[in-house]
């Protein structure tokens, strides 16, 4: 292979970190120039800086809290302090993040690499200003990550907002809000601004219930628990019309409910209306490349420019680390594939979603096939589902609520898909990814003993799924 350029736009993200990692884990580098390129300040990426860890250490307070307060055989509630919760979470953050940082900085040290604290702009095809220099690689990475998506909803440039990185670093809430988004950040930040913030909160779900891409009993579920544990007003579906800002500071928002018109007055609007890819001020206009909703192939290739490979947020595909991490891993296979003119091989994802919904309470994890995907494929399958309260290891714990779904192929009994919506299903992500990744038979799994407990639910849905299949 003769020598290659690569840079990498967006080094400090977990997408473009794991691009550098994997091409200098497969190369000598001699045969490898590395440009590493991120203009971040402090720098570290959007899963540590503002993303899934600060709220994964802030929702822990709130869970103790709520647990706390659900059970009936305690006294009394904690109390609260919001500047605490965000000194350990700014702490932790500021230690994962310079981690990340050193990571990339010693990178930079190897032969032939080099790390750019700058920002690039595109000023021709795969040529990159980057501060007063113009660089020409053989292959450029974009790894720019993503940003607040701001619906165009009229009258939103009139009011202020709150996105969810306000609500990470908020210790002091507002009496009341009203929240536009009902999706894997809203799920999670919502009952936080109740539980810690105290806050009465509206929030605007489009559709019958959240949780489109699972059965109904699933979003179901989730609207009994947010109303009846946290106390949380949610408008299904509701469309949002008009916003404009009140005489006080704060806000009204008009919505259209079947047919109907309503307002909703709040002291605070907060925007959990999901990200859209980083390309402002890349300068792609200047390049063949074009960000539509198909602009990235499986190989990870821009369609437009085989020398240019899009990975993690921005490519729009799914904006979940553990996803940006091996597309990372599979674009610098690919690289190197590339320049030795092989064939390049796809990126194939397994789903493998976790949102630590109801506080971390209450995850959804969401592994492989669902039932409407399976029937799509046009496979013969079967389904089962088991209500937690059915287990009683649930109610022992005192958190009895949820459910959850076991897909399997019904030709050679191999686990397919796994659903649930119950304590501790976050744990239980894991084992299952590893049933449906290598498609293990049903049939050989029930009755294999659980300690700790919780994964019972598990055995329940494989005796079930083998009864059916043996019938």
């Amino acid at each position: 292979m003769d020598d290659i350029h690569v840079a990498i736009i967006g080094a400090y993200g977990s997408a473009g970190v794991a691009v550098a990692d994997e091409l200098l884990d497969r190369t000598e580098t001699q045969t490898l120039k590395l440009t590493l390129i991120d203009h971040g300040e402090p720098g570290g990426g959007l899963c540590i800086l503002r993303g899934c860890m600060p709220s994964k250490d802030v929702l822990s307070a709130a869970k103790h809290r709520y647990q706390a307060r659900h059970d009936d055989r305690l006294e009394g509630v904690p109390t609260v302090d919001p500047e605490a919760i965000i000194a350990q979470k700014d702490e932790h953050i500021h230690g994962f993040a310079e981690h990340r940082r050193a990571h990339v900085h010693d990178l930079a040290a190897h032969e032939n690499v080099e790390f750019l604290h700058e920002t690039a702009r595109f000023v021709d095809d795969r040529v990159i200003a980057v501060g007063d220099r113009t660089l020409e690689p053989d292959y450029v990475v974009i790894a720019t990550g993503s940003t607040l998506n701001v619906p165009g909803t009229p009258g939103i440039e009139d009011v202020n907002f709150h996105s969810s990185a306000d609500v990470l670093d908020a210790t002091t809430f507002p009496d009341s809000g009203i929240v536009m988004g009902f999706g894997y950040i809203g799920l999670e930040l919502v009952p936080y601004l109740s539980e810690v913030g105290g806050v009465d909160l509206t929030v605007i779900e489009h559709d019958d219930h959240p949780l489109d891409e699972l059965e109904p009993a699933y979003g179901e579920t989730i609207l009994d628990l947010y109303r009846d544990h946290f106390d949380i007003d949610i408008l299904t579906n509701a469309d949002e019309r008009h916003l404009e800002p009140r005489d006080d500071g704060g806000v009204r928002l008009t919505v259209d409910r079947d047919g109907t018109t309503e307002t909703v007055d709040a002291d605070q609007l907060y925007l959990f209306t999901g990200r859209r890819p980083t390309i402002a001020g890349l300068g792609l206009e200047e390049t063949s490349l074009e960000a539509t909703r198909d602009w990235v192939e499986p190989t990870m290739q821009a369609a437009t420019d085989e020398r240019v490979f899009v990975v993690g947020d921005v490519n729009g595909r799914e904006p979940i680390l553990h996803v940006a991490k091996e597309q990372g891993f599979a674009a610098g296979r690919n690289i190197l594939r590339h320049a030795a003119g092989e064939s390049l091989e796809p990126y194939t994802n397994i789903p493998h979603h976790v949102i630590f919904s109801g506080l971390g309470v209450y995850p959804v994890a969401r592994l492989g096939h669902t039932p409407e995907t399976a029937a799509e494929s046009a496979m013969d399958t079967i389904v089962v589902t088991t209500e937690a309260s059915s287990d009683g290891v649930f109610k022992s714990k005192n958190h009895p609520e949820g459910l959850a779904t076991l897909v399997v192929n019904a030709d050679d009994g191999s686990v397919i898909g796994y659903q649930g919506l119950h304590l501790h299903a976050d744990v239980m992500a894991k084992t299952m990814q590893l049933a449906v990744e290598m498609r293990l038979d049903v049939r050989d799994l029930p009755d294999r003993a659980y300690h700790p407990t919780t994964p019972e639910i598990l055995d329940t849905l494989f005796r079930k799924a083998v009864a059916e299949l043996e019938s």
